[in-house]
């Protein structure tokens, strides 16, 4: 609803194989896929990315959503490419020699919250 709201046509995805939840357009030939994740705080503090789906690419984006009792959601728009330069908030974890397969990650501590400002939806939504 929030990129309708900001003027984007919104695609339903036929097949989610890929983990897309939605796709976007903006202009007439500049398509965004859309993978969504919603965590509820306090609790959820981790949300990953499978490498395997998870293809850094200037047109996927991650929809982060965090939810907390009596306030409104806040909403996060980050670009996959943000990954290629990992930080305390953004962790991309290779697990070499381990069972866990290897994934992208996002850290939600009380520490790294404000980290995410630079990612708030309308400023992204905007460069795109």
């Amino acid at each position: 609803m929030e990129f309708t709201l900001l003027g984007f046509d919104v695609y339903a995805a036929e097949v989610d194989d890929r983990g897309i939840d939605f796709v976007i357009r903006r202009h007439v030939d500049r398509f965004y896929d859309v993978q969504v994740k919603s965590v509820r705080l306090p609790g959820g503090n981790y949300v990953y990315f499978r490498k395997s789906v998870f293809d850094r690419r200037e047109t996927l984006l991650v929809a982060l959503i965090l939810l907390r009792q009596r306030q409104p959601p806040e909403m996060f728009l980050i670009p996959s490419l943000a990954w290629h330069e990992p930080d305390t908030l953004l962790c991309d974890m290779s697990y070499e020699g381990k069972a866990s397969e290897p994934e992208y990650g996002i850290r939600l501590s009380a520490r790294n919250l404000p980290l995410l400002d630079r990612f708030a939806f309308e400023q992204q939504a905007a460069l795109l």
